[in-house]
């Protein structure tokens, strides 16, 4: 094996604890730096490793660790679920060791800890800049002038209008000082919102590019490709609509912007001139070819979210089986409509299984329960209280209370999605009971990222240019016995697949039987239920059978008790005001007569 680039200067070993005793790893950081921004990570002879790998942990992540396996940098270890490293492993980033060595992707800075406990990212400094980043600089339309076919490709730069902008000497100036040459050249000829937005583009043009960036523009519908080669020049240009400059080497290829990935689109879709699209930097460089350089090295663990496609692990036999599913085909449907429509509705009666199914779907897919978060609507819940909004925030110094922007439980999810090493992974949320709001007042403008992953949107509190990652998933539950499904509006119909769990179709309609079956119990509830089901005759009224999947129906008394106090009860209510005697109609003795008759 090649020798190893140099260990970063000042920085300890780090660790991971395996679950279940099953051993430690062992790493340090380099100084090189990977194609993702991060510096190197190398796992260390000796360091356990997880032998175990979650269904949701990527194809290209799987066969890195085969390569692993096969090439005797992984060997057996004293326990049948541990790997240990035979040797030093280069890793792309401290997130891909993490990844490799717990069979699940995993936030590298978040995850490595010192011997006493301290995160990795607590070493990183917080000015710390990634040595490569990438950037949109937006040329087409310049005062009516298309800069990028007009001068940006043919003299090799990429520019700003800064006509009105004064000469700045300072090399990097901060946000302040720029803020204060906007205000003495633009008085009187823009808004402050428009100074605003000057600044920050500015502040990037001037102090975050350096030679050695990725730049992107887009022209003619076709995505243009280029690296910067030189710092800033502030000059005059004859038209006055480019007099703030770097050159770039343009890339001679395009790339047509319907054939981009969908997360590329999204952040091209942002409202600015200047865009910092460095979250995507791995992308663009796959479109260039240049994410396979290290391809073939089988020591080295590259984290590039390119070669990590995006996917829905397939369910296996055990799976169905674990969920008393009839047929595995009907989950492979579900899969596919997840893939296809990203948005789920699990719809029936109450006792159906929605959210214990959904729950289960989104662990299976997600790989683990750590990608799932769940939220449960009810008639007041709002756009607040879903995403975010303004709440009361008491100082713990000085208790006094102050409105503070919070990030509500959509985009908390939405953010870790959206995190560099994390976009492969399946991200679920669950909206427990997603009828009882008011659903055009809690998604706002959601809605239209719910049907158009690849855009984003100026959000109503923030102001931040916001797109829903393409790795974030939904599944939603309806209580038909709460509001029928035909009072949801069109707009949730399109953006959601409905999937119906009732006792009048599989899987539902077997279940009980089938998990009677397993647990060696009598099959006489599964009649029952059939038999009260039959005689309700509303579809949306029928009893799921969760009511009698539970230890306490099997106890002396406890069908005739979970009968009374569970099922006559919701009957009573969906009868109410008829006079009927639901004693008479749906009790234990009537439903057994009808069975014998039968």
């Amino acid at each position: 094996m090649s020798q190893l680039p140099d260990r970063l200067p000042g920085f300890p070993d780090f660790r991971i604890a395996l679950p279940n005793g099953a051993g430690e790893a062992h790493g340090h950081l380099l100084s090189a730096i990977g194609d993702s921004g991060s510096h190197r990570f190398v796992v260390a002879a000796g360091s356990a490793v997880s032998a175990e790998a979650w269904p949701g942990l990527s194809d290209y992540a799987r066969r890195l660790r085969s390569e692993l396996r096969e090439n005797g940098a992984l060997v057996d270890g004293d326990r049948s679920d541990t790997w240990v490293a035979a040797r030093d492993i280069l890793c792309n980033s401290p997130s891909a060791a993490a990844t490799l060595v717990l069979g699940y992707s995993a936030t590298g800075p978040g995850t490595w800890r010192t011997a006493d406990g301290h995160r990795l990212g607590d070493y990183l400094p917080q000015s710390w800049r990634a040595p490569q980043k990438a950037w949109l600089v937006r040329g087409n339309n310049v005062s009516g002038h298309n800069l990028v076919r007009q001068l940006w490709l043919k003299e090799g730069l990429v520019s700003l209008d800064g006509a009105h902008l004064p000469q700045v000497d300072e090399p990097d100036p901060t946000k302040s000082v720029l803020r204060r040459f906007v205000e003495e050249g633009y008085e009187g000829s823009a808004t402050y919102h428009q100074k605003r937005g000057l600044v920050d583009e500015l502040h990037a043009f001037f102090t975050q590019m350096r030679p050695g960036d990725t730049v992107a523009t887009l022209s003619d519908g076709l995505l243009h490709l280029g690296r910067i080669t030189s710092d800033l020049v502030q000059s005059g240009s004859p038209d006055g609509l480019s007099n703030l400059r770097r050159t770039v080497n343009w890339q001679e290829t395009a790339y047509p912007y319907e054939e981009l990935p969908e997360e590329v689109q999204q952040k091209l879709s942002a409202q600015h001139d200047v865009v910092d699209l460095t979250s995507v930097l791995e992308q663009l460089t796959a479109l260039s070819g240049g994410a396979d350089s290290a391809a073939g090295a089988a020591d080295q663990v590259s984290a590039s979210s390119e070669q990590r496609m995006l996917n829905l692990p397939e369910a296996t036999d055990d799976f169905a089986r674990k969920l008393l599913v009839h047929d595995r085909a009907w989950l492979d449907e579900l899969r596919e409509l997840l893939l296809d429509e990203r948005q789920m509705v699990l719809y029936g009666p109450p006792g159906t299984g929605k959210t214990y199914l959904a729950l289960q779907l989104a662990e299976y897919f997600g790989g683990g329960p750590e990608q799932v978060k769940i939220v449960q609507f009810h008639p007041s819940y709002a756009y607040e209280d879903f995403f975010e909004g303004f709440r009361p925030v008491e100082d713990p110094e000085t208790r006094e209370v102050a409105f503070r922007l919070t990030a509500g439980p959509l985009r908390e999810l939405a953010d870790t999605a959206a995190r560099q090493g994390n976009r492969h992974v399946p991200h679920f949320l669950i909206i427990d009971e997603i009828n009882r709001a008011n659903l055009a007042k809690v998604f706002g403008e959601l809605y239209f990222l719910l049907e158009y992953r690849e855009r984003s949107v100026r959000l109503t509190y923030s102001g931040d240019d916001f797109g829903l990652p393409p790795n974030l998933y939904v599944i939603g539950t309806m209580n038909t016995a709460d509001r029928s499904i035909a009072l949801v509006d069109a707009a949730m119909r399109r953006r959601f697949a409905f999937v119906e769990l009732s006792p009048r179709v599989e899987p539902t309609a077997g279940l009980l039987t089938r998990w009677l079956e397993r647990e060696g119990k009598d099959p006489e509830p599964a009649h029952l239920l059939d038999a009260l089901n039959s005689r309700i005759g509303d579809p949306d009224f029928a009893i799921g059978p969760s009511y009698l999947m539970k230890p306490g129906v099997y106890r002396e008394g406890g069908l005739d008790r979970t009968w009374r106090t569970k099922i006559l009860p919701l009957l009573e209510e969906h009868h109410y005001g008829e006079g009927n005697d639901i004693a008479a109609r749906y009790g234990l003795a009537a439903l057994r007569e009808r069975i014998r008759e039968a």
